[in-house]
């Protein structure tokens, strides 16, 4: 059978491959996934699993729960070739090996994009996997009780002190979610002040939200500030070494928890590592039909679509434009993918792609929220409502919706779970170095500690 091997299992990969199986005959093709990861991550509920407001696997789909006819490789794809049709397969154990195929679909997504500032990579957390929203979460609980010992003073501010680098759509429901998550905590805190609190959203360029026009931009802005939070627009991150953050117009502070959310970057598998043609952004080129090429020259049996493909935005009135990388268009391209791969087996045209956006909704924190359609604005409460009615019809399969919707009951009746596990990262440290308080974890051996302040 021919082989159909589709190059990462986030939105659009699981979309095409889900839907693959329901479209093919079986012995029409064989599916094969290759992702470094078992699950999918829905990403809009990343905020609030860090926040606490969602279980953290409750965010994910568990590709082998869902995809019962394809083949799943759980490695990472470092090249393709599509001259020999053969990809580079890495596992995590054992030595990396060629796989063929027949066709090939990339959706390999983007990577977390950083820059070259001092500190960053040491002690910021990315928010673009359900590990780091849960690190995120564990972070800040984990801070509060750590404040709750320590006298008024720098240092508890310090430790209470969280910054979002990214004024982007993930940085703002993050920054939105985890300040409503610290000011509710301190009702369980009678030894903290809302004064220890300081929160720090900083944004190179002038505005937040780009997605939505300068009126409801501005409006969020107001909304964060009234809640105590600092906003820092046309304003850079210069240095964060020792988690002492310097920014471009000279302000200077201590964060324990820094995040970084400043947009997504090129996949290198993508920008460097083949023969496929890329955009000067490291994008791959896609037709309009989410085949590889150009209007007028089509590579054979190749597909892009998601995060990593420049797909022509044909509803746009921009000429040129491309689609934006966001999950109402990686799950539609990832379902269209599937359809036009079939058709081309079958001897039909594939269809192009057209989505009018059905507008931008976003999260701000318990009870708050923001939409935009065009010229109408919804804000606070009843934002938020259709924010949570939106995701929870949009992430697949019907077990992941019962399961928040049960989450958010459950909330509505008992409040957050306020439990930190931020001992999950150091699994090995109460075996190492015994039941000892922590100030006694100086008797681990060196190599069994991490560096303070680091974060995995």
């Amino acid at each position: 059978m021919r082989r159909i091997l589709v190059v990462g299992g986030g939105y659009a990969g699981f979309y095409t491959a889900w839907n693959l199986e329901k479209k093919l005959r079986r012995d029409e093709a064989e599916i094969v996934v290759v992702d470094p990861r078992p699950y999918m991550t829905y990403q809009p509920f990343l905020p609030e699993v860090a926040a606490g407001s969602i279980e953290a696997r409750h965010a994910a789909v568990a590709l082998r729960s869902h995809l019962k006819r394809a083949r799943l490789i759980h490695a990472s794809v470092t090249r393709i070739d599509h001259a020999s049709k053969t990809v580079t397969v890495a596992p995590e154990d054992g030595e990396p090996f060629d796989l063929g195929y027949d066709i090939v679909v990339v959706t390999a997504g983007a990577v977390t994009r950083t820059f070259p500032i001092p500190g960053v990579k040491e002690h910021a957390i990315g928010m673009k996997h359900v590990e780091e929203a849960v690190a995120i979460r564990d972070r800040l609980l984990d801070a509060f009780d750590r404040a709750s010992v320590l006298p008024p003073g720098p240092e508890r501010t310090r430790v209470l002190t969280v910054a979002f680098v990214g004024g982007g759509f993930s940085g703002v429901e993050g920054f939105g979610e985890t300040l409503s998550l610290a000011t509710a905590l301190l009702r369980q805190y009678p030894e903290l002040r809302f004064s220890d609190l300081s929160f720090h959203l900083i944004e190179a360029r002038d505005r937040i939200l780009p997605e939505v026009t300068d009126g409801p931009g501005r409006w969020v802005v107001r909304s964060l500030e009234q809640r105590g939070a600092h906003i820092h627009l046309d304003t850079q991150l210069v240095s964060a070494e020792g988690g002492h953050l310097v920014l471009s117009t000279g302000e200077k502070f201590d964060a324990h928890t820094i995040v970084w959310t400043a947009g997504n970057g090129a996949n290198p598998v993508v920008a460097r590592n083949t023969d496929l043609p890329v955009t000067s952004r490291g994008s791959v080129m896609v037709r309009a039909d989410l085949r590889v090429g150009t209007p007028e020259d089509v590579v054979p049996d190749a597909w892009a679509a998601g995060d990593d493909a420049a797909v022509p935005d044909l509803a746009s009135p921009i000429a040129g434009a491309v689609t934006v990388p966001n999950a109402q268009h990686a799950v539609r391209q990832g379902r269209l993918l599937a359809k036009n791969i079939v058709a081309t087996l079958r001897g039909r045209e594939p269809k192009d792609y057209v989505h009018h956006s059905l507008g931008v909704v976003a999260t701000l924190g318990l009870g708050k929220g923001i939409f935009q359609w065009k010229g109408i604005v919804i804000t606070g409460f009843l934002a938020w409502v259709m924010h949570r009615g939106y995701h929870v019809l949009a992430i697949p399969t019907w077990e992941r919706k019962v399961r928040v919707l049960l989450v958010w009951a459950t909330a509505v009746l008992f409040g957050r779970d306020i439990v930190s596990l931020l001992s999950v990262q150091h699994p090995r440290r109460a075996f190492v170095g015994g039941e000892a308080p922590r100030a006694m974890h100086k008797a681990v051996p060196e190599a069994q500690r991490e560096p303070a302040g680091s974060v995995r």
